[in-house]
Parts: structure tokens; sequence; C-alpha cells
């Protein structure tokens, strides 16, 4: 099987139950990753050091931890708050023992854009302190950064070896754009890339609510998943594959039933090529 050298993921999001049984379940389904919400460890029974434990003992690594929602570009009022949380996230990570911080290019109505570059900077230099790096995503409806061309220019500016890009699927297709957005990328500078699903496009009102609560597994819907996978593999990606797979419905499942269902859609996934 294609990308078998590839570290499969999925995002706890996806899951119900309490984290511990999120990691057990991630864990039985054969994954070898997750990416864990701030939620998850304020949430799980002890500390920091205490879920990155029970999560090694799952046998699974990090791929991130996450999220740092509207940090660049803060308004003034929001910025030292913003700047103070960053801090935590990053503490947090290290006490996980993740190596990855993921953060989304800003969504505030008031991202002031001439500082976006600048509050990037300081997060990727306090990251670099504590030996992690920090993963950036351009979403659908981000402020002023909403395509992945937007965030990878972002990332080329800033230069620093511990940037790189999150790709995610939803939001390349959900904007009905394709993988030209990622034409003249270094794999290595991908640093996550997340697969879901759709069936139809939803207009731009409808955008966020589908995305936070109604999208599908791969091939459940008909995003053209194949294009993305069979251009990540000619290009020699070697770096986490998985799932972010916001869907209210599987929350009132048995999280270890949902964990092994996602495990077979995102195999499926992988195996299709275009025709």
């Amino acid at each position: 099987m294609r990308f078998s050298n590839n570290p499969l993921f999925i995002n706890t999001v996806l899951l119900g139950g309490t984290p511990e049984e999120k990691l057990i379940a991630a864990s039985k389904a054969g994954f070898q990753q997750v990416e864990l919400w701030r939620q998850d460890v304020e949430n799980a029974q002890g500390n920091a050091q205490d879920v990155g434990t029970f999560t090694r003992e799952q046998k699974l690594s990090l791929t991130d931890y996450q999220v740092l929602l509207d940090f660049d570009g803060a308004p003034d009022d929001e910025r030292e708050d913003k700047r103070k949380l960053a801090l935590e996230m990053l503490d947090t990570a290290v006490s996980l023992g993740a190596t990855t911080l993921l953060t989304p290019a800003s969504t505030h109505h008031a991202c002031v854009a001439h500082r976006e570059e600048d509050d990037l900077r300081w997060l990727v230099k306090e990251a670099d302190k504590r030996g992690l790096r920090v993963a950036f995503e351009a979403m659908a409806w981000s402020t002023h950064i909403n395509t992945t061309v937007q965030a990878w220019q972002m990332v080329q500016r800033i230069n620093a070896p511990n940037l790189g890009l999150v790709v995610d699927a939803f939001h390349i297709f959900a904007r009905n754009r394709t993988i030209a957005d990622l034409a003249g990328i270094p794999m290595e500078k991908i640093f996550l890339v997340q697969l879901s699903d759709l069936s139809t496009l939803p207009g731009r009102d409808q955008l966020i609510d589908t995305a936070r609560h109604s999208r599908l597994l791969p091939g459940q819907g008909n995003f053209p998943l194949y294009t993305l996978l069979d251009y990540l593999d000619a290009q020699g990606y070697t770096g986490p594959l998985g799932l972010e797979v916001f869907n209210d419905s599987y929350h009132q499942q048995a999280p270890e039933e949902v964990a092994k269902e996602a495990m077979h859609a995102l195999k499926r996934c992988i195996a299709q090529r275009g025709q």
C-alpha cells in the first residue's frame, strides 16, 4: 500500500467519550498518531505529563497539539492575552511530549493584517526555544490568509526551519480550489495532511457550520481526494497523513467502533488512485 511509511493519524475531534477512551480507541484501530486538542488535556485525568505518558502507553505519538486560534494579527485589546495563551500552549506541548503546535490563520474580524507576520515570527521563535515546530494552516474562512497559496507565501517570508504548513483537504476543496495550490511547496515543508469529505459544497454562509459539524469520512462524499493523494505520492510526501472529521453524529457512537470505521475509510482512500 502506498504511504506505507507515513504515520497515520486521527484527530480526536471525530471521537466521543473521554480523552482516555479516545486514545485507547485510536490505538486499537491501528493509528500511530493523534491530533490532540487543548480540551482533551483539560478534561483528562491528571496533568499534561500524565496525558503524554498515557498516550505513549497506548503506543501513540502526537501529530500535533492544537489549536491556537486567532493568534496572528490579534487586535490591541487581545494581543497580550493571545501571547500569554501561546506560551502556555507551547509549554503544555513540551509537557505532553508533542513536537508541533498547530495554529490556523486568524479568523478574527478585526485581525490586523500588517501584524500577522510579526506575530507568527514571534511564535516561531518561542517554539524554537522549546524545540517545537509550528504548523500553520489557512482555513477557508480565515480573514486574510484563507488559501494554501497565501499560507505558503507567509511561511516563505518567515523562512524558519521549524515553520511549515498544514494541508487540509476541506479548506482546499470546500472553496472549490484544486491541488494547483500546492505547486512549488517542498514536501518537507508540509508538516501534516488532513483528510475529510463532503457530498455537496456548502454556500459561504454554511461553510463554518458545515466544517465544524458535518464533515464526512473519506469516500463518503465527492471531494477529489485521489487527486491530492496522487500528487503527494508523486512528490514523495513522507509526513503524517490522517483524518480531521468534525461530525456530531459520531459522538453518539462507541469511540472504538468509530475509530475502526475511520481507519478503514482512510486505508480505502489511500488505495484509491485517479483514473
